[in-house]
């Protein structure tokens, strides 16, 4: 029987295998930020050890710093104070550490595949739910708790159990105006947010084939919203031409036929699901079903297309609704917006800012929507400025912050207020996810973007 690309992954990852069903994997490449680390960071030093293999890991802040003023010291001490520590720590064990303006600073799910840092074939964790996002480079990326940050700091190695297999198939053209951000929207309208649960996802077919990697990164990103740890895209040429000329990737990447990195693209190339390869669940799609999709709930799984109506809800449901103050039977389209945010690890690459730009061009922000654009990276931020998406942006009243998760978490100093509505491309509407009372709705760049100069929801199209 063949294998699928987890399997391969997975297999040539495998340190040992225990009596209890778990195995030991040896992880690749462990990123580090200054929420879930300062405690295992802790725990390392009163063991009296150090990080076993610091080449290994890779820092950056990016949950609790400011979107402004970042060359000034962080004012709120409980911000400031786990980028310290964070650090030290890094200091301490020999770590590299993309500090704030650092030119390689980020969120963590952006910075390291601009780096080159994310490669295929490679297992990758990090303290946080979001780390799916390098599947789409053909890796094994997932999330882990703190206990588990020391458990790879130290070691190098991770006890898991082995997940059940899905393989979710669209296949088809795209619609005019539909994202990855919509692809992956419909999915989790479809399967739920427990749908993933207990599988490693692969997303194949048409539409991920031709999609870029920012596209890819969008939809594995969010996979952890359907319940599935990972989320994978077998890499390929554009995978490869990505990765080209990225700071830590290998120099010559595919222009050196006899570079050692060249036979590492040979075997990258082996990084796909044999063609008897058998997942425990296969789930089909077709792309032209698809439209650009707005949430209207406080879960993911709340999702319905722009020019849609809010469908009857179970018990759950109608509590998300009465928080929305949204009812059943109700359009989306026309409803009033406050807020509109562009950004996080979802939707702060470059790639968004020249859709939300391409859009807005030459139509102005509806004065009564504050708009955040913050891109995810410094590096975002000077491509930004590079290709005059800057000079647009601002022609059409909008102002780019600086780079952080910003909006997507209330975790730093931009929070959307209480009762306000926020047209967001971040990752989770959950209850209070944008700071407290706020009322937070899914979307693409696109759909944001049309919100933004209309100040109601409208679909893209229809401008």
């Amino acid at each position: 029987m063949g294998k699928t690309l987890f399997d391969k992954i997975w297999d040539s990852h495998v340190v040992q295998k225990l009596d209890d069903g778990f195995y030991q994997l040896y992880i690749d490449r462990h990123l580090v930020h200054e929420v879930t680390s300062p405690q295992a960071f802790a725990n390392l030093k009163e063991r009296g050890l150090k990080v076993f293999r610091p080449n290994k890991t890779f820092a950056t802040c990016d949950h609790n710093i400011p979107t402004l003023n970042q060359e000034k010291p962080i004012a709120d001490a409980s911000s400031r104070i786990p980028v310290d520590v964070l650090g030290s720590n890094c200091r301490e064990n020999g770590v590299r550490f993309f500090n704030m303006r650092n030119p390689g600073h980020g969120i963590v799910h952006v910075f390291a595949p601009e780096q080159g840092i994310t490669l295929p074939g490679l297992t990758m964790v990090c303290g946080d739910s979001h780390t799916a996002t390098h599947g789409a480079f053909g890796t094994i990326a997932f999330g882990i708790g703190t206990s588990e940050v020391e458990e790879v700091l130290a070691t190098q190695t991770l006890l898991q159990e082995r997940p059940l297999k899905m393989r979710i198939t669209v296949n088809g053209k795209l619609n005019d105006f539909v994202t990855p951000k919509d692809v992956i929207l419909y999915i989790i309208s479809k399967l739920g947010t427990s749908g993933g649960t207990g599988y490693s996802v692969e997303y194949a077919g048409d539409v991920f084939r031709s999609m870029s990697m920012e596209g890819r990164m969008t939809v594995c990103n969010m996979s952890i919203e359907m319940g599935a740890r990972f989320g994978m895209v077998a890499p390929d040429d554009i995978t490869f031409s990505y990765v080209e000329g990225r700071p830590f990737a290998p120099a010559g990447l595919l222009k050196d036929p006899e570079s050692d990195i060249s036979s590492a693209v040979k075997v990258w190339k082996e990084l796909y699901s044999d063609s008897d390869a058998v997942f425990d669940r296969e789930v089909e799609f077709d792309a032209s079903d698809i439209e650009p999709m707005v949430t209207y709930g406080t879960d993911p799984g709340k999702a319905v297309a722009i020019t849609g109506v809010i469908p009857e809800c179970d018990e759950s449901g109608r509590e998300g609704l009465k928080y929305m103050a949204f009812s059943e039977g109700e359009n989306m389209l026309g409803k009033k917006i406050d807020y509109v945010f562009l950004g996080s690890c979802t939707n702060g690459r470059i790639e968004d800012f020249r859709a939300f730009a391409s859009f807005v061009k030459g139509k102005k922000k509806a004065a009564d929507i504050t708009a955040w654009l913050v891109p995810g990276s410094v590096e975002v931020e000077k491509k930004i400025r590079e290709e005059g998406l800057d000079k647009i942006l601002e022609d059409a009243g909008f102002e780019i912050r600086q780079a952080g998760c910003s909006a997507c978490l209330a975790m730093n100093d931009d929070k959307i207020p209480a009762g306000k509505y926020s047209m967001t491309t971040s990752n989770r509407n959950f209850k209070g996810r944008q700071g407290q009372g706020a009322r937070s709705i899914l979307c693409s760049p696109l759909v944001a973007a049309a919100a933004a100069v209309t100040g109601v929801i409208t679909d893209p199209r229809s401008l």
